[in-house]
């Protein structure tokens, strides 16, 4: 018996005034797939995460998530099943914040906990900051974290809502190379783990597509240029039309690297 989709997005449409942001998207995220989101500045990424996550609202088309429907479901509530990390939530974290703390509220999707925790939530913290081999950092005040530690302790607090979708919006932006690629080989290995939710990465980036993601969606002006697997989906012509510049795309050692074309009249 086919498993139920985690996320399914049927003929999705959305305007503001006339501007139309997102026209015709289709979309499914089956259980045990991990996703990566391409495409360049403008292309409807964020209004995409936005809508599914229901903080934009659709003009047309369907959202199930979970087994929910947009406009049927308690969205708010539906909200707290979903995992959100990104670089943006780091400005809103209490600078004086254990990180064992931090991780605690995403039970209860707060910012700054003044709910005293249990101590089964104490236990359970600790055993993700340990997941996401982050455990010797759990009395370390946020303001003393690094932009590396940090976005794992964030994944850590979306994962203690034991969530069936995590979604990474840019998570290294900021990060130095170094930071970068030691981050990216954490969430490589937290894919890889059995009980993994399924992941959607949101980047500019190639070079930032890691082994254990398995399927692709890049998008273009608001529409879907490519989905699939990741194989038949990353290649150069597809790539080429969501950037709107000839590239090329090299693969070694299961890491990308792109390199782009510029015509002679631009390089002038």
């Amino acid at each position: 018996m086919p498993r139920r989709p985690i996320l399914c997005i049927s003929n999705l449409r959305l305007e503001r005034g006339d501007t139309v942001i997102l026209d015709g998207i289709d979309w499914r995220v089956d259980p045990g797939q991990h996703w990566v989101i391409l495409g360049p500045n403008g292309s409807g990424k964020t209004t995409l995460l936005a809508a599914l996550t229901g903080y934009k609202t659709p003009t047309d088309g369907d959202i199930q998530l979970l087994g929910q429907t947009f406009g049927e479901s308690h969205w708010p509530e539906l909200r707290k099943k979903i995992g959100l990390v990104s670089s943006a939530l780091n400005k809103l974290m209490a600078p004086a914040e254990p990180a064992l703390e931090t991780v605690i509220s995403g039970k209860y999707a707060m910012i700054d906990l003044w709910q005293t925790p249990t101590a089964a939530d104490r236990r359970t913290a600790r055993a993700i900051l340990k997941r996401i081999e982050c455990l010797p950092l759990a009395d370390r005040p946020w303001q003393h974290l690094s932009q590396g530690e940090r976005q794992r302790i964030l994944i850590g607090r979306a994962l203690m809502a034991k969530p069936k979708l995590l979604i990474l919006d840019e998570p290294c932006a900021g990060l130095d190379p170094v930071a970068r690629e030691h981050f990216l080989q954490f969430l490589n290995r937290l894919a890889r783990q059995p009980k993994a939710p399924a992941l959607v990465f949101v980047t500019h980036h190639v070079e930032e597509i890691m082994p254990a993601f398995t399927h692709a969606l890049l998008l273009k002006n608001g529409r879907v240029s490519a989905t699939g697997k990741m194989k038949t989906t990353l290649t150069n012509q597809n790539l080429s039309e969501s950037f709107g510049n000839k590239v090329k795309l090299e693969k070694k050692g299961g890491r990308y690297a792109l390199k782009v074309k510029l015509a002679r009249k631009e390089m002038m």
